[in-house]
């Protein structure tokens, strides 16, 4: 029987096909930066780096900040898709950084990165959420009962009740919604999408009495009737919510006082 012989590229162990070659590529991050200490005008500027295309924006706005420019100021905090603080405008798009992938992007052009439109830039990606927390506080986001004792027992709710407003328990208050809407854009006094789905939220939980009063200040000129229902703000919900949904609901509501 012949011996069997290696030959010389397998005995000095040649990679398996697929690790020859990197899995890096060179992409171009273009992010509209803004100092109010420097300018009072945002510019480009673009950073070019290696990264896996499997990895997320998130983890290329770390790679610059970490070795190629420390001043660089964005929020992030979970990098799941849970905390939303990192949302931002990608390639003219509301989205999460951390849920998007650089591959999903057409990495050979530049990808754009800039911050959310309709709230005040702070710095860089960082905007001033304030206006949008204040909507959200405005539409009372908690339970309301009129018993003011202590339950002596849980407050029951059947399946059915409780899908009645599932869909709007899944916001993450990150403000991509209501900074994708044009109306928000041109008058900040509008309550915004995220305000609105969570009181649609409360209005319609079978355990909360309050929903008149919720339906009475989304009645405001400011409120529910500036939707022009464009569907920007269901597709830019990283959550899936069906928010234009929501409020129609939310204005049917108002019409014939049935929640």
């Amino acid at each position: 029987m012949a011996t069997p012989v290696l030959d010389k590229a397998d005995a000095a162990g040649s990679p398996e096909p697929g690790f020859a070659d990197s899995p890096y590529i060179t992409v171009t991050m273009r992010i509209r930066r803004f100092n109010p200490e420097v300018s009072a005008e945002a510019v480009w500027e673009d950073f070019q780096l290696e990264i896996d295309p499997k990895e997320r924006v998130l983890d290329a706005l770390h790679k610059i900040k970490w070795d190629l420019d420390g001043t660089l100021t964005f929020r992030r905090s979970c990098a799941h898709g849970i905390c939303g603080s990192d949302a931002m405008r990608i390639n003219g798009k509301n989205r999460l950084a951390c849920k998007t992938l650089i591959k999903d992007l057409n990495p050979e052009k530049p990808i754009t990165v800039e911050a959310i439109k309709g709230l005040t830039v702070l710095k860089d990606l960082v905007v001033d959420m304030e206006p949008f927390f204040q909507a959200y506080r405005d539409v009372m986001p908690f339970l309301i009962t009129k018993d003011t004792n202590e339950p002596t027992r849980e407050r029951l709710q059947s399946a059915e009740d409780r899908e009645r407003f599932d869909d709007t328990t899944k916001c993450i208050l990150c403000a991509a919604c209501t900074s994708s809407c044009p109306v928000f854009w041109n008058d900040g006094q509008y309550f915004g999408p995220a305000a609105i789905v969570n009181a649609h939220r409360f209005i319609f939980d079978s355990r909360d009495e309050a929903g008149e009063q919720r339906l009475e200040i989304l009645n405001d000129r400011d409120g529910v009737w500036r939707c022009r229902t464009t569907f920007n703000c269901t597709d830019a919900c990283p959550r899936g919510i069906e928010v234009t949904k929501a409020i129609a609901e939310v204005k049917r509501a108002l019409i014939t006082r049935r929640y």
